[in-house]
């Protein structure tokens, strides 16, 4: 992104749910450095994230992914033109040793402090590879605690069009892994054991919202699921694990790719993106890809390394905030409900 301006360099820290992770962004595009510190191991053994041990985990990995950040990109604290962090939504623990060590960091070096929307950053994913997107599109974020379907008329002005009425895409995703043996994390595992099976063994309900079509459920297509393994256990009829696995993705991402599609239609709008961890699953981009190709609609996607928590995202989010000239103060604080577009 060629400027005539001086480049605008920022250290972005996320550390929302496992993920503890710092990096350098120059001009909201160019990553210069990300690492990325994951904990999926520690919480495995649990069959999900616990937010005491996140916690603990963050506080003894923050320095040391910012440090690495900063040599990484070459660079110093010094040479900085602003600190980034995710401030909502998220664990609030988690959230909390993030906030405070960007705090701590940028007061001490005399830098500006941006707090940053945790699903904007998932959004601004789209823009680190993909440099000629700019806004308006549309953009359906997918992740484990979030399924928002997001109209980004302009760099950090959204409309939701929908968003799920209880659990997340990624959420379902995890509990269904969990009921048919897989574990956790779910999203990965369920996408592996689905490739030897049938996705049309066994027909999932496919939720309808009244009030808004653009809303999402799952929950009942994940009782659906339990409800038919009980079924199974009753009449001493295998699982073939394969086949539920497959079915069960099957109604999650037809769900999601007919409601991102009737918005293209009734908004117009020409470009598409998704984002959050379940947007690296691949038969939801395939399946996502060719209803695009369909509508005659542009389709964009982030790296898998951009899907999941990463703080590159945070520091393109962060860096359109610092040319809006959004600023924030030492009483920055965790909002672990915080809802897109509220400042």
């Amino acid at each position: 992104m060629e400027s005539t301006e001086k480049d605008v360099v920022i250290l972005a820290v996320e550390s929302s749910c496992d993920e503890t992770a710092a990096a350098v962004v120059k001009n909201g595009r160019e990553v210069l450095s990300n690492i990325i510190s994951s904990q999926i191991e520690l919480h495995t053994q649990y069959g999900g994230v616990v937010p005491e041990i996140a916690s603990r985990k963050h506080i003894e990995k923050i320095n040391q992914v910012m440090e690495e950040a900063l040599s990484e990109a070459h660079m110093t604290l010094d040479e900085m033109d602003a600190i980034a962090v995710t401030y909502g939504p998220g664990l609030v623990g988690a959230l909390l040793v993030g906030v405070a060590a960007a705090k701590a960091v940028a007061y001490a070096a005399g830098k500006p402090l941006i707090g940053v929307h945790h699903i904007e950053g998932h959004i601004s994913a789209n823009y680190i590879e993909n440099k000629e997107l700019k806004p308006p599109f549309l953009c359906l974020v997918v992740s484990g605690g979030h399924t928002h379907l997001v109209r980004v008329e302009d760099y950090g002005v959204y409309k939701i069009v929908g968003r799920t009425r209880d659990d997340a895409a990624g959420e379902a995703f995890d509990k269904v892994a969990r009921a048919i043996g897989l574990g956790y994390p779910g999203g990965p595992k369920i996408e592996k054991v689905s490739r030897e099976g049938n996705a049309d063994a066994i027909v999932f309900p496919r939720a309808k919202i009244a009030e808004n079509p653009y809303d999402f459920s799952f929950s009942g297509v994940k009782s659906a699921v339990l409800n038919f393994i009980n079924g199974c256990k009753m009449k001493d009829i295998p699982v073939v694990q394969a086949d539920v696995a497959a079915s069960f993705q099957k109604a999650v991402t037809d769900v999601l790719i007919e409601h991102a599609m009737m918005a293209v239609k009734e908004f117009q709008i020409d470009k598409f993106a998704i984002a959050g961890g379940v947007a690296s699953n691949n038969t939801l981009r395939t399946g996502m890809q060719e209803a695009c190709k369909k509508a005659g609609v542009e389709f964009y996607y982030p790296s898998p390394v951009f899907c999941t928590d990463n703080a590159a995202m945070i520091g393109t989010a962060a860096y359109y905030e610092y040319l809006a000239g959004r600023r924030d103060g030492w009483d920055l604080n965790a909002v672990p409900n915080l809802k897109l577009g509220e400042r």
